[in-house]
């Protein structure tokens, strides 16, 4: 048995930190890294052409859903007027440190991408700016480089969305985490929900079509990540293959397989596959809308899990009697 004087009913037997703050911040920031990255790709393409292409309305949305994202972020923090002191070092072998900082490029990156947008985008809100001298100026300039915003705003998506894996498979002490697949699982996750999005709300049919069929290839590639993830677990340490049976035998079989597996992935798949051929159409709604969810319950699942997983095995080595003793 281990014996120790620690303890702390948030760690002890199981590590109790984050709640639903960071998985919804998880989810709404991988969206948003998938919208920038996708309206850029299409804005740089030569989408803008079109006016009534969706990469004109995207970068607000996604700069709403950051917004909101942050803000559950901050309510998780405990000390809240300390926040600043993410930014007054630079970590280089720190991924919660890359993070704060790609966050702050983030929003004038994302500010850019909007203005560069919103007289098409959003045509009502522009003359407010047009008014000033100084905005209407502004507005011009982003539409000049608007195809240079766009490309700008292509690697700093990735970054934001590949770097929330990272920092949880950076958590060597949770064997559940410990894989370098999370980082692409979490980008390409962002990427579908993003072309999700667009296939929900897009005007035009031939855009719905063209990001369902990105929405198919990009559900393809997170399911295999998903199985590189487990044969990733299955052929760790005996702390991953315990960490591994919480999905495959334990508590969060049907949450993983079911929820997030089976109606987050597979059954949008052959929802799309069946949209394309023009056999779903009276559904169209239904398969973004189940991408979206297994999206959110992707983050749910990893985050409760890793906090459950551990390197000791509580039910032998950790004495919660023992301890209570020692500290009388």
């Amino acid at each position: 048995e281990i014996v120790t004087t620690r303890a702390n009913p948030l760690v002890d037997p199981t590590l109790q930190v984050w709640g639903w703050e960071i998985p919804v911040y998880l989810f709404l920031g991988g969206w948003t890294a998938g919208i920038m990255v996708l309206s850029g790709f299409f804005m740089f393409r030569g989408h803008h052409r079109d006016r009534s292409c969706v990469c004109f309305t995207l970068p607000l949305v996604g700069f709403v859903l950051l917004s909101l994202g942050m803000g559950a972020l901050f309510l998780d923090l405990e000390h809240k007027l300390f926040v600043f002191r993410f930014y007054t070092s630079f970590q280089l072998l720190s991924p919660m440190s890359w993070g704060a900082w790609i966050l702050v490029v983030i929003y004038p990156v994302s500010i850019l991408q909007i203005l560069s947008t919103l007289r098409s985008g959003y045509p009502q809100a522009s003359p407010y700016v047009d008014r000033l001298a100084a905005g209407k100026a502004i507005l011009d300039w982003c539409e000049a480089n608007r195809r240079v915003i766009a490309l700008t705003a292509i690697p700093f998506g990735i970054a934001l969305g590949i770097y929330t894996g990272i920092l949880l498979s950076a958590f060597s002490a949770r064997p559940f985490w410990n894989s370098g697949v999370l980082g692409p699982l979490f980008l390409v996750s962002g990427l579908s929900t993003a072309a999700a999005l667009v296939a929900l709300v897009a005007r035009q049919h031939s855009e719905k079509v063209l990001f369902t069929r990105i929405d198919l290839v990009l559900i393809a590639a997170e399911l295999a990540l998903v199985a590189l993830f487990i044969i990733n677990l299955a052929s760790g340490t005996e702390q991953q293959l315990i960490a591994l049976d919480s999905i495959m035998s334990g508590p969060y079989t049907f949450v993983f397989w079911v929820l997030f597996v089976g109606i987050g992935l597979l059954v949008p798949l052959l929802l799309e596959l069946l949209e394309i051929r023009g056999l779903a159409r009276r559904v169209a709604i239904v398969a973004p809308v189940l991408v979206l969810l297994g999206g959110y319950v992707l983050r749910q699942v990893m985050i409760d899990i890793g906090q459950e997983s551990s390197w000791i095995n509580y039910d032998t080595q950790y004495n919660a009697e023992l301890l209570q003793r020692l500290h009388e």
